[in-house]
């Protein structure tokens, strides 16, 4: 909803003015219990689901349908600074589940059984990220990645900048229940996403397309591709 109001009561807010990228500012706590940013006309929308706001945010991009049907794209506009922290990991290590039961869905599921004990939950994940909207798209185009161009379905990856350059393709073998191996395109990042051999694959968008996304956790293999001088320019020293 553009306003908030009955079940609407979550904002998606736009970056304040001021906050510059890598500075480290208030938690999520301190957001949304302290108020710090009402008032300040930030507010892009009032969402229903606490929970796929911050899976929206952990992705860095989505979509929210209004209640008249229309749809805002968003994406990325910087966060915090704070260092993200697991909602399945916290789960686990109070016992709830075990590492293989955890998704998206059952996140939001035991939230929803227990609203008191899931706020703290959603709270206790200090990062917070920012969004903006996007100009109209074609249909079908999907989200916008870290490069500021649609990511594409089964092609497009997230990775850890700090390893693998945005732009560079990325030869990928995936092991699991699903094992394949494709060239694909390093065109995103992720707040969860640290170190060289981890990435998220898009794996497209919808209920569908966010449950298979959610019983992935494979091991596997990556070969990022750069010309050699570029290559020997990020190896370790030594």
């Amino acid at each position: 909803s553009r306003r908030k109001g009955g079940k609407y009561q979550y904002p998606v807010y736009s970056r304040p003015s001021g906050l510059r990228q890598g500075q480290t500012w208030l938690s999520r706590r301190e957001i949304l219990e302290g108020g710090a940013l009402e008032g300040r006309g930030l507010e892009i929308a009032w969402v229903d689901d606490p929970v796929a706001l911050q899976f929206m945010q952990i992705q860095g991009s989505g979509r929210i349908r209004l209640t008249d049907g229309s749809e805002i794209r968003l994406g990325y506009a910087g966060s915090n600074g704070h260092r993200f922290r697991s909602l399945g990991d916290a789960l686990v290590r109070r016992g709830v589940y075990n590492r293989h039961q955890v998704s998206a869905a059952v996140i939001s599921a035991w939230v929803k059984r227990n609203p008191k004990d899931g706020a703290e939950l959603l709270l206790g994940n200090p990062n917070y990220v920012f969004f903006r909207v996007l100009g109209r798209m074609p249909a079908g185009t999907g989200p916008v990645g870290a490069m500021n161009r649609p990511i594409t379905t089964l092609r497009s990856l997230a990775v850890d900048r700090a390893y693998v350059p945005l732009g560079a393709p990325v030869w990928l073998e995936k092991a699991g229940a699903e094992p394949f191996s494709r060239l694909m395109v390093a065109q995103d990042t992720g707040s969860r996403i640290k170190g060289a051999q981890r990435a998220d694959i898009f794996m497209g968008t919808g209920d569908e397309a966010g449950r298979r996304a959610a019983h992935i956790s494979d091991t596997g293999r990556m070969v990022v591709l750069l010309p050699i001088q570029r290559a020997y320019a990020l190896a370790p020293e030594g």
